[in-house]
């Protein structure tokens, strides 16, 4: 019923700054209101100084995979950024099992009331990680549902998002009928943002997203990752502004 072209080529490393990857996986079903929506996935590799890795959101593991990450360094960090983003880690945690886990506040009650057995080392919360707190700034946005860790590499100046901000490309959506809802929903390029009906779990913490946001912006950013879309650029403050206009207002 629906569709999306994926960000081809897969499993590949594509650079986005020094020290910094994306790597493009499939397309996955996500259950919503009876239906399953299509997302293309997309996590971030970050190579520390030490040479470790630093891997967000996981996407599912195969060996061509595989073979690119372990070309950059050493799989040390896992992260499961937010309460929607950890069905990848626990085949990542086979793989590399001196690897530590960690996970946004919520995980792991979600992952166990849809059946996923999964531990983490470590909750994430809102000052980075002795592991690599000298390399990457984090601020954790909390709501009723989702809890989001956002990052920040310094060096490079690239704010990793994973589902604060979606960007879906029109000519990417082959359903009109999805084409029509990632309209409806405000996440479509060139004006994605947190989808709608999400914002309904941060209204009860609006005073907390309206600081985590002023932080991303202050950080000022030169590139920023998405999970899902098209990642911004240029002018990345200008679309920070825009993308939270009904927070910031």
């Amino acid at each position: 019923m629906f569709s999306v072209e994926t960000y081809a080529p897969l499993d590949q490393a594509k650079p986005v700054a020094d020290n910094v990857w994306i790597f493009d996986g499939p397309v996955i079903g996500f259950q919503y209101a009876g239906l399953k929506l299509p997302f293309p996935t997309r996590m971030t590799v970050v190579r520390l100084s030490d040479g470790k890795l630093f891997v967000h959101s996981p996407i599912r593991l195969n060996d061509e995979l595989r073979a690119a990450v372990d070309a950059l360094g050493e799989v040390a960090y896992l992260i499961a950024p937010n309460t929607i983003h950890y069905a990848g880690v626990p085949d990542w945690q086979k793989a590399y099992p001196d690897a530590k886990a960690f996970c946004a506040p919520g995980v792991i009650k979600r992952a166990k009331s849809v059946g996923i057995s999964v531990e983490f080392d470590a909750e994430l919360a809102d000052t980075p990680e002795a592991e690599w707190a000298d390399e990457i700034e984090q601020v954790l946005v909390r709501g009723s549902y989702l809890n989001e860790a956002v990052f920040f590499h310094t060096k490079s100046k690239t704010l990793i998002l994973t589902d604060l901000i979606e960007n879906f490309e029109a000519p990417k959506i082959k359903s009109p009928i999805w084409r029509f809802m990632v309209r409806l929903f405000g996440t479509m390029d060139p004006h994605g943002s947190m989808p709608r009906d999400m914002r309904l779990t941060f209204a009860g913490y609006k005073d907390g997203l309206h600081k985590a946001v002023q932080t991303m912006i202050d950080w000022n950013p030169d590139y920023v990752v998405l999970a899902h879309g098209r990642c911004y650029d240029s002018r990345c403050v200008d679309e920070l502004r825009r993308a939270f206009s009904w927070v910031l207002r």
